[in-house]
């Protein structure tokens, strides 16, 4: 049975009897990617993609894969650059360069396959895309309103003041909140084992006592009356004993984001903003934090040291003299306590070092 608000694929215009139409040569595709262990949203993001470049090229008169050209796929990638949303707003350049990765890999593997003589995407260019920092994350006080927000008079309140509260004490996003089963959990370790995460991969996150407090009162009082055999073992279950879907999980935590009046918006991935951003505030080393949220790369996590501003405003109200209204600013605490001159090579001894490195022979400032 399928979980509670999944998507269907979507369907790919064209004649599905026609071998070397767009609907054949999709489906070949995305089975292809799924053999090479591709996950179900990369897949669904591809075929997304694919998607709208036929639907653009229907309207076209460009019915099969064989009769795109070059300045076929340049007029589409500018087409994408002036789309405007329902709202007005044009496409992100993020989601401009993921639609044209479908196409890419689209025709890569289509001319490799030998359905095309040649590949008329072979020389796209990517937008460069820009760097944009998270949204606000919560405050505590704000965290905390949010959580408060479900009915726990209600069964479905209590299980969803356990997935809101396991999302603020893990970090993980709502597709691994999803897949969680009731073996995931260890409370003896107070321990959440996130199964193929994001790129499959396994990872290991604690998890606080109170999520464990709310997550074992919702298994002792209201899985057993959601369960329908046979229990596969999904921790989070609909009224109707399916799993819950990430579109479902969304749709949850945003009402609860609205309803407690909070003026910020979001849904699950706050939550995962608010996670990092807290524990970064709270003196967490960096690297801590990207293994418990699941980063390949530490720039994927550092982008929360950009929003976690109170350090640099400790910083900044320290050290800059017009950070107060006094006159004569009085010496104050930097965030760990040490002096800021003990911890920070001023700028006038980064340049010497800068010329001196210049001016040696090269080589000689990298021994």
């Amino acid at each position: 049975m399928g979980r509670r608000g999944e998507h269907r694929a979507q369907h790919v215009p064209g004649d599905p009897a026609d071998p070397a139409g767009w609907p054949r040569l999709v489906d070949e595709f995305c089975e292809h990617m799924g053999a090479k262990g591709f996950s179900p949203r990369t897949l669904g993001n591809r075929r997304g993609g694919l998607v709208a470049l036929v639907a653009w090229l229907a309207e076209r008169g460009v019915t099969r894969p064989a009769e795109v050209t070059r300045p076929m796929v340049e007029r589409y990638q500018r087409a994408l650059f002036h789309h405007r949303k329902p709202d007005g707003a044009p496409l992100s350049f993020r989601a401009q360069s993921q639609r044209l990765v479908s196409v890419q890999a689209f025709f890569r593997w289509a001319t490799r396959a030998g359905h095309l003589p040649a590949n008329p995407a072979s020389e796209i260019e990517l937008p460069k895309s820009e760097l944009r920092l998270p949204k606000p994350a919560f405050s505590v006080a704000e965290a905390e309103a949010v959580l408060a927000q479900p009915d726990l008079s209600e069964p479905l309140g209590l299980r969803d003041r356990a997935m809101l509260e396991v999302l603020y004490s893990t970090g993980v996003r709502r597709t691994e909140l999803a897949q969680l089963s009731v073996f995931d959990v260890d409370a003896e370790r107070a321990t959440l084992l996130v199964r193929q995460g994001k790129g499959r991969k396994d990872r290991m996150v604690p998890i606080g006592e109170r999520a464990l407090a709310w997550v074992g009162r919702y298994l002792a009082e209201v899985r057993p009356s959601l369960v329908v055999p046979p229990d596969e073992g999904a921790l989070f279950l609909t009224v109707d004993g399916t799993g819950l879907s990430p579109v479902y999980l969304g749709q949850v935590a945003r009402r609860y984001v609205d309803r407690s009046g909070v003026p910020k918006t979001g849904s699950c991935h706050i939550f995962r903003h608010t996670f990092a951003t807290l524990m970064l505030e709270g003196g967490a080393d960096v690297r801590y934090v990207q293994a418990m949220l699941g980063h390949d790369e530490l720039s994927s996590t550092q982008i929360y040291t950009h929003v976690s501003i109170r350090a640099l405003q400790a910083v900044h109200a320290a050290t800059h003299p017009g950070a107060t209204n006094s006159r004569h600013r009085s010496e104050r605490p930097v965030p760990d306590g040490t002096n800021v001159a003990q911890r920070h090579i001023s700028v006038f001894e980064l340049e010497r070092q800068d010329q001196e490195d210049r001016a040696r022979p090269d080589g000689d400032h990298l021994a």
